[in-house]
């Protein structure tokens, strides 16, 4: 049976990645390059190059996290429409530019939205795109170089702005807000759950790290390829300094990069009507795409039900029962967490390698956000254009690649591969949406209250505690978050000492704010 002509396939990946210091005299990337040269490499990528580019109807640029939070400074200015720069700079006439929402998801919630917009017949092809320039503004900065990142062209079409707030009220009024204030009680929870001391919980997130960092040290693309052993990655140096317990500085994704990311997908039929070789396909077959509730408002800190069920959706939607027919993976990897309750949901024993050759290496194609970089919103397409180019030299090869926005608070996920779907479908998130929607939080409390604390962390700043929040459970099951006064920070570290997890404390409520009472 012949080919459906409007599957989707993609045809096209680039990436870029810039080492630049302002000592050179060298110019300088700015975010509108990286995206533009990415974009040009994954139309040069595909063999149609200039042909490829005239049949894309739509442009999609990633926002960068500058332009992901309300009032950030943007010392260089900033591009003011980023799809339609990317158009102007690359000589396209596409129908549609859109700016997209903010997380870590987008990539792969894109590159899913984009196939079925081709198969539908709305697109004939689609460019998505994105950068992360960091390194080269902190850089600029240290050595008082000033740069202008301004350059803008073109109106933009479709501006999705920031989305839906992914924390509550009630999460950032008792000490939630970066994600180094959220995931250290994910990761404290699961350690829990699993039985783990901390030591033996530092020892194992060392151990996944040093893998992955492995990966990174091999990969041309990486902002930071050095290959960290479990002995430096496990033990506080002023290499590896505490940033939120239990995280030190290598066990957080490291947002100082220069890179840049792009795919472009078409139909079966235009890639042959433009003689694009089919060594160059590769399928998406299986995908999903869910939001989380927030974190206060999830009945199991130790789990994420959003990232297990888009996990069963694309692989149940590719006609996998399991995970057993995968051979690669780019789990999404901004906290050790992240990658572990992914692992764990797919069924992946990794530290025996029983069923995953290559053990914690082989739970990432690019090295992850802390070594090969933490390219912001844009890492997975760093994931996917990866995976593409390993899926090429090993056809027939099924692939996954799981992106991650907020605070594992949405989840997207995609299964690849060159060989062609049977009979290419789209999918309904709405079910699994529903599934998650409709979990039972416990109930919230903004009271004073002794409770048994479920999870908890401090941060840290030059060495020093600065700020400390638990979760915390009544007798009769209500939840209570609570943050410690200014300067108590270090009381909340003394009492974790060894494990803070089923202590009992004293919370009291002032002022619409819950605290610590020590």
């Amino acid at each position: 049976m012949s080919m459906d002509p409007r599957t989707p396939v993609i045809v096209g990946v680039g990436q870029k990645t810039v080492h630049w210091n302002p000592a050179t005299g060298d110019a300088a990337p700015s975010p509108q390059s990286l995206r533009a040269e990415a974009a040009q490499l994954a139309l040069a990528d595909s063999g149609a190059g200039a042909a490829l580019g005239g049949i894309i109807d739509r442009v999609v640029a990633v926002r960068t996290m500058l332009d992901s939070v309300p009032g950030a400074p943007q010392p260089f200015g900033r591009c003011a429409n980023p799809p339609g720069t990317v158009v102007a700079d690359l000589g396209l006439a596409p129908r549609d530019c859109i700016h997209s929402n903010v997380g870590g998801d987008q990539p792969q919630a894109l590159v899913n939205e984009s196939a079925e917009a081709i198969h539908a017949g709305e697109v004939r092809a689609v460019l998505l795109t994105g950068s992360e320039a960091t390194a080269a503004m902190k850089a600029a900065l240290k050595a008082g170089q000033a740069l202008d990142w301004s350059h803008s062209a073109g109106d933009v079409q479709d501006d999705r702005g920031l989305g839906a707030s992914l924390l509550s009220p009630y999460d950032v009024a008792n000490g939630l807000g970066a994600p180094t204030q959220t995931y250290p009680a994910f990761e404290q929870a699961l350690r829990v759950r699993w039985g783990n001391s901390p030591a033996q919980h530092r020892a194992l997130m060392s151990q996944l790290w040093s893998g992955f960092s492995s990966v990174a040290a091999a990969n041309p693309h990486a902002q930071f390829p050095v290959e960290r052993d479990v002995e430096f990655l496990s033990t506080p140096s002023r290499e590896n300094y505490p940033v939120a317990d239990p995280y030190l500085k290598w066990d957080v994704a490291q947002d100082a990069v220069n890179q840049g990311a792009a795919v472009v997908l078409t139909s079966v039929g235009e890639a042959d009507r433009l003689g694009i070789s089919p060594d160059k396909r590769v399928f998406l077959h299986g995908h999903g795409h869910v939001k989380d509730k927030v974190p206060s408002e999830r009945p199991d800190l130790s789990r994420s039900l959003a990232t297990e069920l888009v996990l069963r959706q694309a692989l149940a939607t590719s006609g996998m029962a399991d995970a057993s027919r995968i051979g690669l993976y780019d789990l999404y990897s901004c906290f050790p967490v992240a990658v572990l309750l992914a692992a764990e949901a797919l069924g992946l024993d990794w530290q025996r390698g029983s069923n995953l050759p290559g053990r914690a290496a082989a739970l990432t194609l690019t090295g992850g956000l802390p070594f090969f970089g933490g390219a912001g919103n844009n890492y997975s397409m760093h994931g996917i254009a990866e995976m593409v180019s390993r899926l090429r030299g090993a056809p027939g090869t099924y692939g996954l690649v799981l992106a991650n926005g907020g605070f594992l608070s949405k989840e997207a996920a995609g299964v690849y591969s060159t060989e062609a779907p049977a009979q290419w479908q789209p999918v309904s998130n709405g079910a699994i949406q529903a599934e998650c929607d409709a979990q039972q939080g416990p109930r919230l409390l903004s009271e004073s209250a002794t409770a048994t604390i479920e999870s908890w962390s401090v941060t840290w700043a030059k060495g020093e505690p600065q700020r400390g929040y638990v979760f915390a459970r009544t007798d009769d099951g209500a939840r209570i978050l609570a943050r410690t006064r200014k300067d108590e920070a270090g009381k909340l570290h003394a009492l974790a000492d060894p494990e803070a997890v089923g202590k009992r404390v004293s919370i009291v409520h002032e002022d619409g704010v819950n605290l610590i009472a020590f």
